[in-house]
């Protein structure tokens, strides 16, 4: 692994609410990254097929449908759509972080805010879904689990991932910076409605994100790649042609950016934020190491005899069944020196067969 190294923050509109097409979209993105030298390429929060910006605009009772839209067009792990992503990491040799929601095995409804880390060899290296949805967010993701607070070895540095509001989270950016992070992706939807703005208009979205994205690498003494979504012309035209009242809520809000920070939380490299694009920065990754003998949040400056943060990094299930019968079995009678007639009883079958 070399110390600097060449990472890309990816600020693009998906086709809105189009699976395939925003995952075809992104292969595109992606080979045009990976052309202009990009080892680690990150795309924004959800960016399969779209954040739910709906959810901000209009009271629940009247989504239905946009609802049930996204949860067809959400991304299943096992699907199409993540195959041919890791199909490309493998082919260019890159490391990619995708934004999805994310659909489950397990409910026809039930998705989640999810974000999947692919290596250069295409192996799923981490998939972390969203802690707790942030306010109107609720309305459309499940709450995931721990099993994704992970920092991970990859070409480009040990990566570790938040999403959007994740980063307000200090227990949770602890749980990574006691990890080893180096680039700490933090990855956020186009545009944050809050209010309107004849009430007053929203907060500072994009030094709201710096302000975050800041704290976070100073105190992880990581770099910062901090990418957000675009809101382009076919997005804005599809809310505003279903309800031509927003159209104030949304010009008049401010729109997110895409940007790096160093490990003292300086902004360095490239700045998106009113047109789609890729943004790049080099990052060398010794500069982690002077700043840790200055504060280590997770070394010498800390009292562990104070404190103790466990984190329960198991995967959550809706329900675990027992069977009867249990093909797992095998192995153990195997080797307990059973008979294959034995073990092909224990797993359903006849003796007499």
């Amino acid at each position: 692994m070399t110390s600097s190294v060449k990472v890309a923050a990816v600020h693009a509109a998906p086709v809105f609410l189009d699976r395939a097409a925003t995952a075809a979209k992104a292969i595109s993105i992606i080979r045009e990254a990976a052309r202009g030298g990009a080892q680690l390429i990150a795309f924004p929060e959800t960016y399969i097929p779209a954040f739910p910006v709906w959810a901000a605009l209009w009271a629940p009772i009247e989504n239905h449908d946009l609802f049930v839209l996204m949860a067809e067009q959400s991304v299943a792990i096992a699907g199409a759509e993540i195959a041919a992503l890791r199909r490309e990491a493998r082919s260019l040799g890159v490391t990619i972080s995708m934004g999805i929601s994310e659909s489950s095995p397990t409910s026809v409804g039930l998705i989640w805010n999810s974000n999947v880390l692919i290596g250069p060899d295409g192996a799923i290296l981490n998939h972390h879904r969203k802690l707790v949805p942030t306010f109107y967010e609720k309305l459309i993701w499940a709450a995931g689990d721990g099993a994704g607070l992970r920092v991970v070895d990859t070409p480009a540095g040990r990566v570790g991932n938040l999403i959007c509001g994740e980063n307000t989270n200090p227990l949770a950016r602890y749980a990574l910076m006691a990890q080893a992070e180096q680039i700490h992706i933090s990855s956020w939807p186009p545009m944050w409605p809050t209010r309107r703005p004849s009430a007053g208009g929203n907060f500072n979205n994009v030094a709201a994100n710096r302000i975050r994205a800041s704290a976070h690498s100073f105190e992880a003494k990581a770099f910062g790649i901090i990418t957000a979504g675009f809101m382009d012309a076919a997005m804005r035209e599809f809310l505003i042609a279903r309800e031509p009242s927003v159209i104030d809520v949304i010009d008049r809000t401010q729109r997110a950016a895409s940007f790096f920070v160093d490990p003292t939380g300086e902004a360095f490299g490239d700045v998106l934020q009113d047109q789609e694009g890729i943004a790049y920065a080099e990052c060398d990754l010794q500069r982690c190491v002077e700043p840790k003998q200055f504060h280590d949040v997770v070394g010498y400056y800390n009292r562990f005899d104070v404190f103790d943060l466990k984190v329960n990094r198991k995967r959550l299930v809706p329900a675990t069944f027992i069977d009867a019968v249990s093909t797992d079995i095998a192995p153990v009678l195997a080797e307990q020196g059973a008979t294959a007639e034995a073990i092909s009883f224990h797993n359903g079958g006849n003796l007499d067969s």
